[in-house]
């Protein structure tokens, strides 16, 4: 019942603004035709709403394309109609004070008599603000087409001062939020897969969110995952949407959700880390692998437990972290008093829509998160943010490609 009226409010509100959209284009098409695909679009998106709702309730197979395209489509009808009403709104605004600026000049004879409003110049406007719209319109399609399984490789190097000399040249890769209970298509998954073994690495992570919200959403997926190979150990950990098929009390109604759900971790070969650490071995040297579960500022599972994780590593190892919520880092990791070296973390998707190319790195999830993709440093310890290997929600990407992320780490002779 909750659903159902969260839903009708979101479409009393969406249909206020489609009106407002439609009236503001009016002066572009005037025409029957227009009349007729511009509300065959409205009830294609809200009976789209409700069949999409009414299908993903426990589903947890490889979803159908033809739904990821349906779901896409509405975010980019929807995003789309609120950009064009958000501009035409500004510019109905600028109109209104200076009608009201014309209005009061007029009463004291400061202007003469005119009209505020010329059509051509609306039409003009109107024409101008839908070009505008247009282009993330595209990107969307694009994002929703190609851009969800568009794997971008970013290859970093690291030095340390204190990396054990055995471990010159190591090689780490690391996925995040695989987030499986999205793909519709397991031989695109493949493909990234393939790209994480051409690394080549010693060691592979993956920093947590593996489902949305149900850990039978891997099934269909763990051979692929299995295939993932490495040298010398994959390890994982837990993300938010982890938990969230718990359905209660996380010690003890759920244990047997929780123990399948580890379980599906192993069919994969990845040794999931809750709250612990492992090491990795060469001949005298040695580095240690903490992992911690989920723990983020905001309204998330908080069961990560570092000072637990830490407990039998020294201050002289050298350390990496794998926190899947950026926040743990400025929160815990770099005030804790043994000192980490390298912190993995995922979660931001980079919002799945932003630019990052020519030097430029923007987007909107900046303004939630002050560490949100890439290497940050401070006080000489790293933190690395990967923006997702997957993709949640909205069904594609934008700008804001699947990453995967091999670091090389040097010793500083």
């Amino acid at each position: 019942m909750s659903r159902l009226l969260f839903l009708s409010i979101f479409i009393l509100i969406y249909l206020s603004l489609d009106i407002y959209v439609y009236q503001s284009l009016k002066i572009l098409f005037q025409s029957t035709i227009y009349n007729i695909s511009y509300w065959a679009i409205t009830v294609f998106f809200i009976a789209s709403i409700f069949l999409t709702t009414q299908y993903l309730q426990d589903f947890n197979g490889i979803r159908p394309v033809w739904l990821n395209i349906i779901i896409g489509l509405l975010v980019a009808i929807f995003v789309s109609k609120l950009l064009l009403g958000g501009l035409h709104f500004i510019y109905d605004g600028i109109r209104g004070i200076t009608g009201l600026l014309r209005w009061v000049g007029n009463i004291s004879g400061t202007y003469k008599t005119e009209s505020n409003y010329i059509p051509a110049r609306r039409q003009l406007v109107s024409g101008i603000i839908g070009g505008i719209v247009a282009i993330p319109f595209a990107g969307f399609l694009y994002g929703i087409t190609k851009g969800k399984y568009n794997y971008e490789v970013n290859r970093i190097v690291l030095e340390f001062e204190d990396l054990p000399d055995s471990f010159d040249g190591f090689k780490l890769v690391q996925i995040s939020d695989i987030h499986s209970g999205s793909y519709d298509s397991y031989e695109q998954v493949e493909e990234g897969i393939k790209l994480i073994n051409a690394e080549n690495a010693d060691c592979v992570v993956f920093t947590g969110d593996l489902v949305n919200s149900n850990k039978d959403e891997i099934d269909p997926f763990i051979s692929a995952f299995k295939q993932i190979n490495n040298k010398e150990g994959k390890f994982s950990i837990t993300g938010n949407h982890d938990y969230y098929g718990m359905r209660s009390n996380y010690d003890n109604e759920c244990q047997d959700y929780w123990e399948d759900f580890k379980g599906k971790h192993n069919s994969m070969g990845f040794d999931l880390i809750l709250n612990e650490n492992r090491v990795i071995q060469r001949g005298n040297d040695k580095i240690q692998i903490v992992g911690v579960e989920n723990w983020g500022k905001g309204p998330f599972p908080k069961h990560g437990d570092l000072q637990k994780a830490l407990e039998t590593v020294s201050k002289d190892d050298f350390t990496i972290l794998l926190s899947h919520d950026p926040t743990h880092w400025e929160e815990h990791a770099l005030k804790h008093s043994k000192k980490i070296h390298l912190t993995l973390s995922g979660h931001t998707h980079g919002m799945q829509f932003g630019l990052n190319a020519l030097g430029i790195k923007w987007s909107p999830i900046k303004y939630r998160y002050a560490r949100w993709s890439g290497l940050y440093t401070e006080d000489n310890q790293h933190l690395y943010v990967n923006r997702g290997f997957g993709f949640l929600g909205f069904p594609g990407r934008v700008g804001m490609w699947p990453e995967i992320t091999a670091i090389e780490f040097k010793k500083i002779s």
